[in-house]
């Protein structure tokens, strides 16, 4: 049986056993949905979430028969959105991008949170896992990851690195560094991840974890040397840049993930066809490409399967949160 059609008949088999367990389901299924359905992104328009989550939406509404509403509300690293989110009617007709931050950073980087992503909050599904790239400026004189090693040993926190703002995946992960290699090297936070890879460019900062939608251009123009992917497996858009395990730092692995998310107290059956839709939209040929040429991971699976890995997720970065000394704002 190939791949995509195992999976296709696990994916029935799912819904058939959902079904069984809860008396109803699929009459309740029948009638929803009835009207277009609220899908929340908690960043502004243009980013990494909205233009997933449009491009996905637009598929989305196709297979259920109504229309797909993308509502960004942006704002306090995603808790604005995801806030909104969580507080929403749970009648199936809101949904919402699930994101790095705002389900598994900030309960570390924030005293209080509005909302409990473990109790508010249902998960739907993995959409992707996007790894990032150290990167480097060419004259630099950085060529390795053990050049970086080596420098932030000879003179510890000389040695900085840019990043979108605290506590970001850009952050974070050079904080991980810091963690696995016993390093000091300073953080430059910038107001996005804009300007702190211009300043990259520009020769200005030395160093940069970046997404690969947005490092590909400039590392295609020469402009900006590769030196590793957080991925636990070499990108194919980048097949001669090691991952950082590869390059010496044994398990490192990071990534700026997301998914989708629900009310909790969503039905189930709702939640059931949510992911049987999605999962079968990630098996599109142009879906997976688009995720894939930006150095991304296609995600999928079941909704207990990507609750267990925001769970892990935020037991892992409390550790670097910790380790970095951030205080909770």
């Amino acid at each position: 049986m190939h791949d995509i059609q195992r999976r296709r008949f696990l994916r029935a088999g799912a819904a058939l056993a959902a079904a069984a367990l809860y008396p109803g389901a699929a009459s309740a299924q029948d009638k929803w949905p009835s009207k277009p359905v609220r899908w929340i992104i908690p960043y502004a328009a243009g980013g990494f979430a909205d233009l997933r989550a449009r491009q996905l939406g637009q598929q989305l509404g196709k297979a259920l028969g109504t229309v797909i509403v993308v509502d960004n509300k942006a704002g306090a690293g995603g808790v604005i959105g995801t806030d909104a989110i969580a507080k929403a009617a749970p009648d199936g007709y809101t949904i919402g991008m699930g994101n790095l931050a705002p389900l598994a950073v900030n309960v570390s980087l924030m005293k209080q949170l509005p909302y409990d992503p473990a109790k508010d909050l249902v998960p739907i599904i993995m959409i992707e896992r996007a790894p990032l790239i150290l990167m480097t400026h060419p004259d630099s004189g950085i060529h390795s990851v053990a050049d970086v090693i080596a420098q932030a040993k000879a003179r510890p926190g000389a040695l900085g690195f840019g990043s979108s703002g605290v506590g970001g995946a850009h952050h974070l992960s050079g904080e991980m560094l810091k963690m696995m290699t016993g390093i000091d090297m300073t953080h430059i936070p910038y107001k996005g991840g804009s300007p702190a890879a211009a300043d990259l460019v520009a020769g200005h900062i030395p160093l940069m974890f970046e997404l690969g939608y947005s490092a590909l251009p400039n590392l295609r123009a020469g402009k900006l040397r590769p030196l590793a992917v957080t991925s636990n497996k070499r990108l194919a858009v980048l097949p001669d840049v090691p991952t950082m395990d590869e390059a010496g730092v044994k398990g490192f692995e990071s990534y700026n993930w997301q998914g989708v998310v629900a009310p909790a107290g969503t039905p189930a059956s709702v939640i059931a066809r949510l992911n049987r839709e999605l999962n079968e939209i990630l098996l599109q040929p142009e879906i997976r490409k688009s995720i894939e040429d930006t150095g991304a991971q296609v995600g999928g699976g079941t909704a207990e399967e990507f609750g267990a890995f925001v769970r892990a997720e935020t037991a892992s970065w409390a550790k670097v949160v910790k380790a970095a000394k951030i205080e909770p704002q």
